[in-house]
């Protein structure tokens, strides 16, 4: 069927406009209801005698279909006409109602999506009917109020969602279940067509020429057709579980075959009953036999626990007398070591004293022998001067004697001869002394700078060795990155590695521990170096529990560590818990001992530190002021034996020693630090050799140069002696030529005069020498008897402390013994205790046994039973029973198998049975209110059809007509006959044959037939005048005025183009007039859209 072009309106361009329209609205109502209307609204407030729930108090359209604003609408609770042309938006209106209140889009017949109801260029649509819920069947008036407000928004997407307020609007649900309850108590059908009938599904039903579709339409009005399908479907559901029946007598019989084979056989094997029923009543008694032995096995574990603790008491009596004793032996090890301690102090003054007074004495002897050498070098050359006078002498009376035998001239020239040898002689005698001084020097230099030679080779060679343990050092830290045992040495994971085979292998009882560096972690990185200082080369020490494991160990430390550089090996018993030293530790408020700020992975080092260096008595101070003040300024804490600062420094009570580190090595959490320290010293040590080296090879060549030198001068001075002798030589032949030269007495006469002068010179510088050796060599034996009697006093000190040092000594090994003592008995003690908790622990765990053996035996049976037999004679008749079952198993098969079989069968014959007769006491069930059921509908059928046709044929009455309704059931038809007045009454016409408006007002008096037989709050016809002529329009409308006039519980909505100018006055008639449709107008995109896209 063709839809009618409905032209959409304009969206309002002003607010004026606006006004004008609902200004208009309301001037057109007076107009129409003439003097009628203004009573109407003044008593619309008041409603109290129409409807109370369920009829429509107003709607308003927003974007929808073609319109941008419609409404909002007051609707009327009795009669409402909306009138406007074609095109104003009535039929929009009632499409809005449909859809508003939850319809699908193909009911409307206007669409068929609900996107194509959003108005061309916006997004979304919105729809708000307001209905009424007064009055006693009003719904949840305490949530909603007099009014309930239906919003709905239509998105573009075809998709809508609801909101349901209160009459205040405030939100309640926005659920369509709240929808569906809300109308559903309203009896408000929006797909009904006799509660809404729009033009379309009146062409389909009313205005159409078959009679089928009459009768679909009476059916669908009067909900009848939802009885037959509901029927139908019922009878459907009945034939279908009577198919399940058959099926399931025959699966009956089926598991009835099954359930009497399967019982036959369970019967077969009833007498291995008695026999499981004996094995259960000894498994009963197995059980609380096992009770009973557990429970004698307890006891002697208890009688042993009391034994034991009895015994107690003796062991911490010897404890506390071995701790006595030991902290009196310690008592008097301190005294010794202090008395010695004083003495010592003596002796290092005294050695003090005695190191300055061996220098003073070795500066005087060399003082006394550089007087020496002087005296001697006098001596020789007085000697020498000696040997000189006298041949001078000897020549002057060789001359004088043979003056007379030599010619005169020879004699003149042999003088001068000797005399210029002489005098050259002089000369090679002065040359030869000052290059005797100047190879004194020589050597001299040489030998200081052989000294200095040594001095820095002793020093390069330490710089090396330093320089190599740093790097060695700085080789380990990186190795130690990736394994922490590498800062103890490269070869000590090899070594571990090795100890851990041996001892796999047996060669050790208890594994060695160590080194101990690797288990203790200071607590503060501050006092790492005071911790380091503190315990020395114990960090690379070992543990062993036992002398035995102590050779092992110390063989397989000669194949990795080198002879002298073994780390020390400590033999103390392992015990599994660090040493109790609450009483003997020192605690002070502000600083740790050395056990305290050590995290100690393992309690055998604990305890060797423990034993070894008693870490427990040291304190840990970072300021060395500080310390000095806790240790020396007043009386030293409880327990506090020293102490030692973050610089390493060691501060006892009396004393200070500055520590030989500068930065731990073995202990440093942070690697990396440490390594750019060490990599930074390497690079100063570095530059330092360097430095020196070239320091060495200038002095070495400043001695190559020295020596070269001497050399050079010793070749000098022998080329000089050969000189001298050579001239000595001349001097002789000319001397001894008595013939032919003669010598001049005078000169050797003032030569001999100057020999004697120097002579005396010397002889005097000897007297002084010797005065100043004198003096040198008594200040030298004043110093040596000062040394000499330091020495002596020494000796005397160290005689005093020699015998100090063995009572020492002997208060040492006194403390060690009653230590070894306590040791032993805390020992003994300890393995007590641990005996005492390991017979408890057994206790305990007996008696969680017990616990769990008579729980288990209540399991099994509840009540106890006083067993005389044992475990081992009731298991032993046991698998006897367990046997002869079994036998009797392998005969009869499983007995549990067959009776779960058994019980299986019975229980799925028993079920399927019950589900059978269910099914069936369902189905006489069924048919019982089925049976009642059709007779209802039969009934409803026929009162229903009976009721429609008195009240049509009382309606075609009106119009002093007649005619009749015929329904054929059978058939499924319906059929309107009508006699018009004017014809005769004896031939009635088909509405077919009917003109337009006599056909509409047959279809009218049909519609209000449906209606006096159908039940809704409100009725809505669109259009329904629409074929009438004046005259039936006029009858029609008089009798829907008659029949809303009888119904004022009823709301009535209709639809018309007409002016209803010639409506009577009345309180209960409402007319809406809408407004033209404006030029231009666009129309909605109705099109035939064959997508099937409706509201969930």
């Amino acid at each position: 069927m063709g839809k009618r072009k409905e032209e959409s309106i304009s969206k309002p361009g002003s607010h004026k406009r606006q006004r004008q329209e609902y200004t208009d609205e309301h001037s057109d109502e007076s107009n129409e209801g003439k003097n009628s209307e203004p009573s109407a609204d003044n008593d619309f407030s008041s409603q109290s005698t129409g409807g109370e729930v369920g009829i429509i108090e107003s709607i308003q359209l927003k974007n929808f279909m073609c319109h941008s604003m419609l409404g909002p609408f007051q609707f009327g609770s009795n009669l409402n006409f909306v009138v406007g042309n074609n095109g104003s938006g009535k039929s929009s209106v009632l499409t809005a109602l449909i859809v508003g209140l939850g319809g699908k889009a193909t009911a409307t017949n206007r669409g068929s999506s609900l996107k194509m109801f959003v108005r061309d260029g916006e997004t979304s649509a919105d729809i708000s009917i307001t209905l009424r819920n007064q009055g006693r069947d009003a719904f949840k008036p305490d949530v909603y109020g007099s009014s309930i407000i239906v919003n709905q928004r239509i998105n573009l997407d075809g998709s809508r969602s609801y909101r349901l307020k209160s009459k205040s609007g405030s939100l309640i649900s926005s659920k369509k279940e709240e929808l569906i309850g809300l109308l559903d108590h309203f009896n408000i059908q929006v797909d009904n067509p006799v509660s809404i009938l729009t033009q379309e599904m009146s062409k389909h039903f009313l205005q159409s020429k078959h009679e089928g579709d009459k009768y679909k339409f009476f059916m669908k009005a009067t909900q009848l057709e939802q009885m037959k399908e509901d029927y139908s479907s019922i009878m459907k559901t009945k034939e279908n579980t009577c198919n399940q029946i058959e099926q399931g007598v025959e699966r009956l019989q089926e598991l009835k075959l099954l359930y009497c084979e399967k019982k036959k056989r369970y019967k077969s094997i009833a007498f291995v009953n008695e026999m499981r029923k004996h094995l259960e009543d000894l498994k009963h008694k197995m059980a609380w036999a096992m009770v009973s032995e557990m429970e004698k096995e307890i006891e002697p574990i208890k009688e042993g626990i009391r034994a034991e603790e009895g015994q107690t008491t003796k062991f911490v009596q010897k404890v506390e007398e071995c701790q006595l004793k030991v902290s009196e032996a310690e008592e008097k090890y301190k005294a010794i070591q202090d008395k010695l301690m004083e003495v010592s102090e003596g002796a290092e003054a005294l050695h003090l004293q005695c190191v300055s007074l061996k220098a003073d004495v070795q500066t005087r002897r060399k003082a006394v022998n550089e007087a020496e050498v002087l005296y001697n070098r006098s001596k020789t050359e007085l000697k020498r001067l000696g040997k000189d006078d006298e041949q001078l002498h000897k020549r002057i009376e060789e001359l004088k004697s043979s003056s007379k035998q030599v010619s005169e001239p020879e004699k003149l020239e042999r003088q001068r001869k000797i005399a210029h040898l002489r005098e050259k002689l002089k000369a090679f005698h002065d040359e030869e002394i000052m290059i005797d001084q100047q190879m004194d020097q020589f050597q001299q230099a040489i030998y200081k700078c052989k000294e200095e030679h040594s001095r820095l080779r002793r020093e390069d060679s330490d710089a090396k060795e330093a320089l190599d343990a740093k790097q060695k050092q700085l080789r380990e830290l990186k190795d130690s990155k990736t394994n922490t045992l590498k800062r103890f040495g490269s070869h000590v994971p090899a070594f571990l590695e090795a100890v851990e085979a041996a001892y796999r292998q047996g060669q050790f009882k208890h594994k060695p521990i160590g080194p101990l560096g690797a288990f203790i972690h200071p607590k503060d990185a501050e006092l790492t170096l005071a911790i380091e200082s503190c315990l020395k080369n114990l960090v690379q020490a070992f543990c062993c529990d036992n002398h035995s494991d102590e050779k092992a160990l110390q063989l397989l430390m000669s194949k990795y560590y080198p002879r002298g550089f073994r780390p020390q090996i400590i033999v103390n018993k392992f015990q599994n818990e660090v040493y109790d030293v609450r009483y003997r530790g020192v605690h002070h408020p502000e600083f740790p001992s050395v056990l305290t700020a050590l995290e100690i992975d393992h309690a055998v080092v604990a305890n060797c530190l423990i034993d070894v260096r008693s870490i427990e008595t040291i304190l840990l101070i970072k300021s060395s002021s500080k310390a000095r003040e806790v240790m020396q300024s007043n009386r030293p804490p409880k327990n506090c034996k020293e102490a030692f600062t973050a610089e390493g420094d060691q501060v006892f009570e009396r004393r200070y020693y500055s520590s030989d580190y500068l930065r731990p090595r073995f202990l440093s959490q942070d690697v990396e630090a440490e390594i750019r320290h060490l990599e930074k010293e390497i690079e100063n040590k570095k530059a330092q050799l360097k430095a020196s080296q070239q320091h060495l090879r200038s002095i070495e060549n400043e001695i190559r140069q020295n020596e070269d030198h001497l050399q050079s001068h010793r070749r000098h001075q022998k080329e000089l002696q050969m000189k001298t002798r050579k001239t000595n030589a001349e001097i002789a032949d000319l001397e001894n030529m008595e013939e032919h030269h003669s010598v001049d007495i005078r000169i050797l006469e003032d030569e001999a005069k100057e020999n004697k002068g120097k002579m005396e010179s010397v002889k005097k510088d000897m007297q002084q020498q010797s005065i100043k050796m004198e003096e040198l060599k008594n200040l030298l034996q004043v110093a040596e008897k000062k040394f000499e009697e330091m020495k002596e006093k020494i000796h005397q000190v160290e005689e005093i402390a020699g015998p100090i040092k063995d009572e020492l000594n002997q208060a040492d090994s006194e403390v060690e013994k009653r230590k070894r003592c306590l040791q032993h008995y805390e020992d003994k003690k300890r393995e007590h205790l641990a005996c005492i908790k390991r017979l408890k622990e057994l206790l305990a765990a007996k008696e969680k046994e017990l616990e769990e053996k008579t729980a288990k035996a209540r399991q099994i049976y509840s009540e106890r039973i006083e067993v005389s037999r044992t475990v081992k004679s009731l298991d032993a008749e046991m698998n006897r029973l367990r046997e002869s079952i079994n036998a009797e198993n392998d005969r009869h098969g499983n007995r549990e198998e067959i009776i779960q079989q058994f019980h299986d069968a019975k229980e799925r014959y028993e079920d399927a049975n019950s589900k059978v007769k269910n099914l069936k006491k369902f189905i006489k069930l069924l048919e019982e209110i089925m049976t009642q059921r059709f007779k209802t509908y039969s009934q409803f059928l026929r009162l229903l059809s009976l009721r429609c046709k008195l009240y049509f044929d009382h309606l075609l009455r009106i119009r002093a007509c007649s005619g009749k309704i015929l329904f054929d059931h059978k058939n499924e038809t319906l059929s309107i006959t009508v006699q018009p007045q004017e014809e005769d009454k004896a031939t009635l016409s088909d509405v077919r044959s009917l003109s337009g408006g006599e056909r509409s007002f047959s279809t009218v008096c049909f519609i209000l037939s449906l209606w006096s037989i159908t039940e809704s709050p409100f009725r809505c016809l669109d259009e329904f005048d629409v074929y009438m002529d004046m005259v039936n329009r006029r009858i029609a409308m008089d009798m829907i005025l008659k029949v809303a006039d009888s119904q004022h519980h009823r709301q009535f909505i209709l639809l018309t183009p007409q002016s209803m100018s010639s409506l009577p006055t009345s309180s209960y008639i409402r007319i809406l007039r809408m407004q033209d449709p404006e030029r231009g107008q666009r129309t909605l995109n109705f099109q035939r859209h064959r997508d099937n896209e409706e509201d969930e």
